[in-house]
């Protein structure tokens, strides 16, 4: 297959380029405008060739980066000519920053996504897989399952849920098989520019700085390590009969932010980090109160699940981080 990756420098686009590249079968095409990752991050997982528009032709290289921003609607245009299949990764993400800001969060989110279905429209590309989130549900009793009438809290939350109904209009009308993935709390190696809570408590106790958690830390989330995560993404790229639907893609599992931070400091000492603080602070505007999906369709559709526990999947992230 020839993909293109869209924010492929990233820590999810990095994971998935890792999963590809060992099958010579798949062309990698990557649109990055490197705000977050970066040409380094790219090359820890193969050899590249950055490329200008020029370049490109239909024989994508095995991997290769073009450098450019989402919002360029004719460089949409261009990338994705010649690719089977579009994993839209890029977007503005995280409730914090779409609460700070929400205008960029919209353009982002929504223009962005919009960007690269009308560019699959026009050259006629048969999967579009969206990375959605738990966002769109909003406040509501958990577990999350995808025919839950979605009640966004956050512009993050809406800006996605913007993405999934482009994603249903463009599969009904254009009949693009779209596939929304919505994500869990991802965490795992390769996760350093990740602001995340697991990313950012683990970076926050190496560094000496105490650990804040918003509010008393009984908000709970399902935390999904980042493997199990980009097979989810690799099966709804690639299984039949997929096309159109909507999937969470998580653990099933519920954990409170208190109790995560509680295994991290624990953890830590495992690998003699020690004395590590924490505090609680302020209720973040815009977070929901719980959070946890019921993962029985990706089960179904996809023949997924995931494996890794949480108490392994953290340890393997602090290696990583150390």
């Amino acid at each position: 297959m020839k993909w293109l990756i869209t924010g492929g420098c990233g820590f999810l686009g990095t994971a998935l380029i890792a999963r590809l590249l060992p099958n010579d079968k798949h062309q990698i095409r990557v649109i990055d405008n490197l705000s977050t990752g970066a040409r380094k991050d790219l090359s820890l997982v193969g050899d590249y060739k950055e490329k200008k528009l020029e370049q490109l032709n239909e024989d994508i290289d095995k991997l290769e980066l073009v450098v450019g921003d989402i919002l360029d609607e004719s460089l949409a245009i261009e990338v994705t000519k010649h690719v089977d299949v579009i994993v839209h990764f890029a977007a503005n993400t995280g409730v914090g920053p779409s609460v700070e800001n929400p205008r960029l969060d919209l353009i982002s989110n929504v223009i962005g996504t919009f960007n690269y279905l009308e560019a699959a429209r026009l050259n006629s590309v048969k999967r579009f897989i969206f990375a959605s989130s738990g966002a769109p549900a909003g406040e509501v009793k958990p577990p999350i399952h995808e025919e839950l009438p979605p009640h966004p809290v956050s512009p993050y939350g809406a800006s996605k849920l913007a993405g999934e109904g482009y994603c249903s209009a463009y599969k009904k009308t254009y009949n693009i098989d779209t596939v929304c993935l919505r994500f869990g709390n991802v965490y795992g190696p390769g996760s350093v520019h990740k602001a995340s809570v697991v990313a950012k408590f683990i970076k926050a106790a190496l560094s000496g700085d105490v650990l804040e958690v918003y509010g008393d830390g009984s908000q709970t989330r399902d935390f999904i390590y980042i493997d199990d995560l980009i097979e989810a993404v690799y099966f709804a790229a690639t299984k039949k009969g997929v096309g159109g639907e909507t999937f969470q893609i998580a653990t099933n599992k519920e954990t409170t932010i208190g109790e995560i931070a509680e295994k991290l400091v624990s953890i830590l000492k495992d690998f003699g980090i020690n004395e590590v603080k924490l505090i609680n602070g302020e209720k973040r505007i815009g977070d929901v109160q719980r959070n946890f999906s019921d993962i029985t369709k990706a089960k179904e559709y996809l023949g997924w699940q995931p494996s890794e526990t949480l108490e392994s999947g953290l340890k393997k992230t602090i290696r990583y981080f150390l």
